[in-house]
């Protein structure tokens, strides 16, 4: 009867080091599928970070070149528009001085 406990005892010991030995491997596993899927997750939230800046930057540039463009066009504009002035001053000052020089 005693032989009986002891060995009953034994092997309740043994199976439960069995116990903690699967608990702690099987802990161990979920640890590293748990760091494997975190930097799946950092990875691809990366890449997806990287694409979304070079998105926008593309955007940006096409952006800045179109207000280049416009800017460029309303400069064009305004200096036509200030060249057929000065001209119109110019003939007329040349005007006057032409008349001036006339009378006197």
């Amino acid at each position: 009867m005693l032989t009986e406990a002891l060995t009953s005892i034994c092997e309740a010991e043994e199976e439960a080091r069995r116990a903690v030995f699967l608990a702690r491997e099987g802990a161990q596993e979920m640890i590293e599928a748990a760091q494997r899927a975190g930097s799946e997750t950092v990875a691809s939230t990366v890449a997806r970070a990287e694409y979304e800046i070079a998105h926008l930057i593309r955007a940006m540039d096409r952006r800045a070149t179109e207000d280049a463009k416009e800017l460029a066009s309303k400069t064009a504009n305004r200096q036509a528009t200030l060249r057929a002035r000065a001209e119109r001053r110019i003939d007329a000052a040349v005007g006057l001085i032409v008349e001036r020089i006339v009378k006197i």
